[in-house]
């Protein structure tokens, strides 16, 4: 069997009549190639295509890194109207996984599934890179692998976060969700993951759906208690007489108002990141500056600090503050890529192509730096070099917004290039020419 290596590279596929009459449809975001891609690959396969369900319909593959639920938490129609087919025994339902198996293309999920950094999400899904960490911070979405602290994140769990934090703010009941996912426990791998994410969005729905007058219940719109509870040890000297008179007071007092005299550095980091969420910019550029005045050799902090000034459009001091990110940590990846992106929107493009070499040479595969640098250096004129970072980002992302730009811009400027090679050969080769009948 075929090794299928690179989500849209099939040249090595031969036809084949193992699809022959089988009407094909696809739902869900499928881990190995697009929609259109596996279309194309329906019919090299003798099959045909469909988009939508029927009765002339014979196979459904679900996509193995998507979500399934429609915007109002029920399962979607096309997969229900599968269901009924199958039950009839005019259809089959598979996996993507075995879609390929079908085929003779060994697939591996693990090897094959598409990683993202927070600034490709924002590209892909449009969601803030501080949204990102936010959600990491609450525990929503896990990093699969940090390189260089630069978290590289699973789409399938991204997109179910979201759509799961979309659904709830829309007052879809948890009730309704929990009985789509329990529904689809038969075509997923597991729904115990989307569940913890529902758990999480319900227990931390502040960090998400807080006001300037309090916290929202994101199902309903109603206000709710704000109450958090202090996990602390009570001092040697505090009698339990005294405990048992506070207990009530300890129990519902928030963090925010112990004497701010009394916060670690670590509290007003915590202070920084809640401001920053809730888009009190002003206040959390002064908690970070707190926080660094106990803290200063805090890399992580002084990188938030730079992210906060930049979105106030203070983009010398956040320049400036991203500097002091790398000089603590050489290898602060994504301090790196920002001080390249921010010369970069300020038309300094030689300190901004130094800036993602520096990120290349301590990650090679780092697909944010290869897309940037690209784009840097097809505005400094450099384009041979260009077309090569981008084809390399391209082994990391075939969907998203960038990874279309990359293929526009190979389409654009890899004729062009090969056009000039040419027209230079025929150029040197009348030199020759001409010398030799000198």
């Amino acid at each position: 069997m075929s090794d299928l290596n690179v989500p849209d590279h099939f040249d090595f596929l031969k036809s084949s009549p193992c699809l022959k009459g089988e009407r094909v449809a696809f739902t869900g975001t499928l881990a190995s190639m697009t929609h259109r891609q596996a279309r194309e690959l329906v019919e090299e396969y003798g099959g045909q295509a469909t988009h939508s369900i029927s009765h002339q319909t014979t196979m459904l593959v679900i996509g193995e890194e998507g979500w399934l639920l429609d915007d109002d938490g029920k399962v979607p129609q096309k997969l229900k109207q599968a269901e009924e087919l199958q039950a009839a025994g005019h259809l089959r339902i598979l996996h993507e996984s075995n879609w390929l198996y079908l085929m003779g293309i060994q697939y591996n999920r693990d090897e094959i599934r598409q990683l993202y950094t927070p600034a490709m999400l924002q590209q892909l899904l449009d969601i803030p890179a501080h949204t990102i960490r936010a959600w990491e911070r609450a525990g929503l979405i896990r990093p699969v692998r940090k390189i260089y602290r630069l978290p590289y994140f699973d789409f399938e769990e991204v997109t179910t976060a979201r759509r799961l934090t979309e659904m709830l703010k829309a007052g879809v009941s948890r009730q309704e969700i929990e009985k789509s996912l329990q529904s689809l426990s038969k075509h997923l791998d597991g729904i115990d993951r989307p569940l913890q994410q529902l758990d999480i969005l319900e227990r931390d729905s502040h960090l998400f759906y807080r006001d300037h007058v309090g916290l929202l219940e994101p199902r309903t719109g109603q206000r709710v208690f704000d109450f958090e509870t202090q996990e602390a040890e009570e001092s040697a000297d505090h009698s339990q007489e005294n405990q048992d008179e506070d207990h009530d007071i300890l129990a519902f007092e928030m963090p925010e108002h112990l004497p701010e005299r009394l916060w670690s550095p670590e509290d007003w980091f915590d202070e920084g990141c809640q401001q920053m969420d809730e888009g009190d910019l002003a206040a959390a550029v002064e908690a970070f500056r707190m926080s660094l005045i106990e803290d200063y050799d805090s890399p992580v902090t002084h990188f938030h600090l730079a992210e906060a000034l930049y979105r106030q459009d203070k983009v010398d001091a956040a320049l400036e503050r991203y500097h002091m990110v790398v000089e603590l940590d050489h290898n602060y990846i994504e301090a790196w890529t920002q001080i390249g992106c921010l010369h970069a929107e300020m038309h300094e493009y030689e300190e901004a192509l130094d800036a993602f070499d520096l990120v290349i040479r301590i990650h090679p595969d780092c697909p944010e730096a290869l897309w940037f640098r690209g784009d840097t250096l097809r505005e400094l004129g450099q384009i041979e070099e260009a077309i090569e970072s981008w084809r390399s980002y391209l082994k990391f992302d075939q969907r998203g917004p960038w990874a279309e730009m990359a293929r526009q811009y190979l389409e654009q400027y890899a004729g062009e290039s090969s056009a000039q090679q040419t027209y230079s050969s025929n150029a040197d080769s009348s030199d020759d020419n001409g010398d030799t009948s000198a």
